[in-house]
């Protein structure tokens, strides 16, 4: 689902409003700017201190990246590779040179450009094997901010409960107001474990799970380029690429490896290996 991250949050906001509200609490007694600003700010510049301003000025996109971000198709991506599979067999890798140009994707396009330009298999292989391991390692940076976040929020909650209790101690000699300030103090530790718990962590955690599927894209292409290059059977890199997709979503992607057999079946010079 899209938006399973926004979701996700959504209903642990509302199971935490809901829980608090059926023990009888006040919305207004969760509320207290002093403690939001303290733990807010605090990780905010934590966060800041340990990372780069470049990195800071991604986590809106992340974060509406991770709300609303949809997961790669590959059955899409395994139909486009069988289909230069089956154009490279019957007129050879030059003729890909036009469709490869308007490719969208980069890594798609620059792959199957080092094909039609010669390139060596292996030094084709080494050179999208390092895309793909710097596409991991950016990533991992951006993601980083979150996972800061999430471990520096519990801990300026608890700053802010210490700074509460500082400032109960001191108006000891008023009794009437210990309850609600010991109450206030409190709010900062719940706002510290409650935005690391519900929204840094889970965001870091989409982010890093978005990654791994674009490097499973990037695998299979990888892949398909390859068996591409090799002269391959459509077939067999039908086959091939079907192996990166779970059984449960493949629907309707074994007719790509159904229509390419059945060209090898007509067109006899696709045969030729």
């Amino acid at each position: 689902m899209k938006a399973s991250t926004a979701i996700g949050i959504g209903v642990a906001f509302a199971g935490l409003a809901a829980g608090a509200l059926m023990e009888g609490a006040s919305p207004t007694a969760f509320l207290n700017i002093p403690a939001l600003l303290i733990v807010l700010g605090g990780t905010f510049g934590a966060t800041f201190a340990g990372t780069t301003i470049e990195k800071i000025k991604l986590v809106p996109t992340l974060y509406k990246k991770a709300m609303s971000g949809e997961k790669p198709d590959l059955g899409a991506q395994l139909q486009l590779l069988v289909g230069f599979a089956e154009r490279a067999r019957r007129e050879g890798l030059l003729a890909l040179d036009e469709e490869v140009a308007e490719l969208e994707d980069d890594f798609t396009r620059k792959g199957l450009q080092l094909v039609v330009d010669g390139t060596d298999p292996e030094l084709v292989r080494e050179i999208l094997d390092n895309e793909i391991d710097g596409m991991g390692a950016r990533h991992h940076a951006a993601v980083s901010p979150f996972e800061k976040a999430g471990g520096f929020a519990p801990t300026m909650g608890i700053i802010g409960t210490v700074m509460g209790l500082v400032h109960v101690l001191e108006n000891l000699n008023a009794p009437a107001t210990l309850g609600p300030a010991i109450s206030g103090a409190f709010i900062a530790t719940l706002y510290g474990v409650g935005s690391a718990n519900v929204v840094f962590l889970p965001t870091a955690n989409k982010l890093k799970a978005m990654s791994a599927e674009e490097i499973e894209l990037r695998a299979m292409t990888l892949e398909g380029i390859l068996s591409i290059q090799a002269g391959d059977n459509p077939r067999v890199v039908a086959d091939k690429l079907l192996s990166f997709i779970p059984p449960a979503e493949r629907n309707g992607d074994g007719a790509a490896a159904d229509e390419a057999e059945g060209l090898a079946a007509v067109e006899p010079e696709l045969a030729v290996a």
